[in-house]
């Protein structure tokens, strides 16, 4: 082996040995670092959506393509609607992870502390579900109060789905009692038939406009859709209410339906999770929100979904900074996978270096020591063989042999060039010792 290379590699093996602690703490730290804050997400979610066939189960299997992307399973949970999807969250027993949650789907009205201590949070509102009640244009005449609905037959939702209770809390609001309608709790598509059929007289649906049933019955005969001409005090008094236009003509631009600006309300549906998602699915079931959900529809206009406003649960924080700052800088130029590790881990890593910092510092001497310790060392045997002079306790002859040894074994000492000089004043100092001994055996 070449000097030079013999050489740079004794250096490196002494830096490794003086560093090798160092090092062993501060991976040992990032692993802890690591086990703690489990950077890397499940590749495995429950997504409760809503019926099949309704606006959340068609929105769920777009979230699942979005998600696979990333290599990330996404189990579509179909469910009665958003109360039944709340209180899978809520309980726990279901095991689901995240879920659609209609706006007022909650049981009782809560205050805002109550709604801050649910163990769940909000992703950010997705799109507005107007409060869509169609009505026999035969049944009920001039329909411009929902006192109107006394005495009529009224479909108000299924059960398990958010509809029934926005929809009393609504008559609530204008001094009805459940007992002054004949109320029934079918599903959409049975209340559709009943209502095409005349066995009911209207009904309420809570739906993104985009709904079949929907468009169907803006388009049919004799069947109107009552318009809240007191929106703005709905919304006033329901802060997950929102007033909002439907369009003239924008469910059929060429028959011109419907034929003027339509005044109602609408509550938005939001991502809801359980509180211990792990933050990079949240992370990117926000990101898939804005792929998803941010151009125009019927009421909504491009870019004004998802949003932070709206939600009746707290916001997430990892989708608070994602409305605020947009995506991580790092996902622009890294994977997600590897961009999301180092998001996770750079205060961690920060953490340690400020840490390990100040021990960092006994490094450099104990690696001077390590090395010069090589050269000291043999100081020792060097004085006990002068002092073995000075003393007379052996013949010369044999103190030359152990000098002898001494300068053979020095000769095998490897270390860096910075520190050659100190090896050479050793080697100095073992000629001075045998020019004495020399000089001895001269005057014998």
């Amino acid at each position: 082996m070449p000097r030079v290379v013999r050489e740079t590699l004794i250096s490196v093996r002494d830096l490794l040995i003086a560093w090798g602690p160092f090092l062993v703490i501060g991976i040992a730290l990032l692993v802890l670092a690591y086990f703690l804050l489990d950077p890397t997400p499940p590749h495995h979610v429950i997504l409760a959506t809503g019926p099949e066939d309704s606006a959340y189960a068609e929105f769920g299997k777009r979230y699942a393509a979005e998600l696979k992307r990333y290599h990330i399973n996404v189990e579509l949970r179909p469910s009665a609607g958003s109360r039944e999807n709340l209180v899978w969250l809520r309980d726990g027993k279901q095991r689901v992870d995240i879920a659609f949650v209609q706006g007022g789907a909650s049981e009782t009205i809560r205050t805002r502390a109550e709604e801050e201590s649910e163990p769940v949070h909000s992703l950010g509102s997705l799109f507005f579900e107007p409060v869509w009640i169609f009505y026999r244009g035969d049944a009920i005449k001039d329909f411009t109060l929902l006192t109107q609905l006394r005495g009529k037959r009224v479909n108000i939702g299924a059960r398990g789905s958010g509809t029934p209770g926005l929809f009393m809390r609504l008559l609530a609001a204008n001094q009805m009692d459940r007992e002054e309608i004949t109320r029934s709790l079918l599903t959409d598509q049975e209340a559709v038939i009943g209502l095409l059929e005349g066995k009911l007289d209207a009904i309420a649906l809570i739906a993104a406009p985009e709904a079949a049933f929907v468009q169907m019955l803006l388009q049919t005969p004799n069947i109107r859709l009552f318009e809240f001409a007191q929106a703005e005090s709905y919304a006033r008094r329901y802060r997950y209410m929102s007033p909002v236009v439907l369009p003239r003509g924008v469910a059929q631009l060429a028959l011109d339906v419907p034929p003027r600006d339509l005044q109602l309300i609408a509550t938005t549906t939001s991502l809801v999770a359980r509180e211990d998602l792990h933050p990079a699915l949240i992370q990117l079931f926000v990101q898939a929100a804005y792929r998803i959900h941010s151009g125009p529809g019927w009421i909504a206009r491009a870019g004004q979904f998802p949003t932070a406003a709206h939600s009746e649960f707290a916001l997430a924080k990892d989708a608070e900074r994602y409305y605020r700052n947009g995506p991580p800088l790092l996902q622009q130029y890294l994977p997600f996978s590897l961009a999301n590790l180092v998001d996770r881990m750079w205060v961690a890593l920060f953490s340690i270096i400020v840490v390990l910092l100040p021990v960092s510092r006994m490094v450099p001497p104990l690696y001077r020591l390590r090395v010069r310790s090589k050269i000291f060392r043999w100081y020792r045997n060097l004085r006990a063989i002068e002092d073995e002079l000075d003393a007379g306790e052996r013949p010369r002859e044999a103190l030359i042999q152990s000098l002898d040894r001494l300068e053979a074994r020095v000769a095998g000492v490897r270390v860096p060039l910075a520190y050659h000089d100190e090896l050479y004043a050793l080697r100095s100092h073992i000629d001075l010792v045998r020019h004495r001994l020399n000089q001895g055996q001269t005057k014998a």
